[in-house]
């Protein structure tokens, strides 16, 4: 009985190794906007496996090859629901969290390396039971991850970052990345107090209870967010 479940185990990693998916479509309020990386920056890379020299990378902020000046910057207005859809009709195919982070530019966000504050915006976990379920899991088998942008968010040029952890692999210590960053102008009233405010790298340590998670079990840990609380929009 106990090979049996051993071999369902593997099985299972081995189904779902090569699944993998990049947010590179914008939806602004239910409508696309563009196509593929218009107004998410290129990147050469899928995914991020977990080793300490990717935590400690710049490439953490938008991943690999992700650089400034070849993406258009979309406008919109505080208060907008924006979607980051994946690319090819794939969906969301591994159990974890998403996240969307986001970092205003000192100017022009098309020359802005990610390189300042950072605050999350937007989480997402489980929706039910536990994380041994891949069907608990919020975002999972869904098309896109989805946030309004605060109404108080502080005028100007951001880059927002989309991300999604894989945890299918999360027990041999290498929970999967799935990174891109987007070009927004957001435009509003203002007056909130984006907090707190963080670095990328500098927000995940592998050793994290979110990060390094075991869901082969039949009764895993209760789900600890990695990363800063999100903002609550005031």
């Amino acid at each position: 009985m106990k090979l049996l479940a051993t071999l369902a185990t593997l099985a299972a990693t081995l189904a779902t190794a090569d699944a993998h998916y990049i947010f590179n479509i914008l939806y602004v309020n239910g409508q696309r906007l563009g196509g593929e990386y218009t107004y998410v920056r290129r990147n050469s890379n899928s995914y991020f496996p977990v080793f300490p020299d990717i935590l400690n990378s710049p490439d953490l902020r938008c991943n690999v090859g992700a650089r400034p000046g070849n993406t258009q910057t979309a406008t919109v207005r505080a208060g907008d629901r924006i979607g980051f859809k994946v690319f090819n009709n794939e969906l969301i195919e591994h159990p974890g969290p998403g996240f969307i982070y986001m970092s205003k530019a000192p100017g022009s966000v098309n020359s802005y390396d990610g390189s300042g504050d950072w605050f999350k915006v937007y989480e997402t976990g489980l929706c039910r039971g536990g994380g041994n379920i891949d069907t608990n899991w919020c975002s999972y088998n869904k098309d896109r991850l989805e946030f309004t942008i605060p109404p108080k968010t502080p005028p100007g040029e951001y880059l927002v970052r989309i991300e999604h952890i894989g945890l299918h692999e999360g027990h041999v210590n290498r929970a999967q990345f799935y990174i891109t960053c987007a070009q927004l102008k957001v435009e509003g009233p203002g007056g909130g107090n984006p907090n707190p405010l963080v670095k990328i790298p500098g927000i995940y340590q592998a050793n994290h209870p979110g990060i390094a998670y075991n869901k082969w079990t039949n009764n895993p840990a209760p789900y600890v967010m990695p990363g800063p609380r999100v903002w609550n929009g005031n």
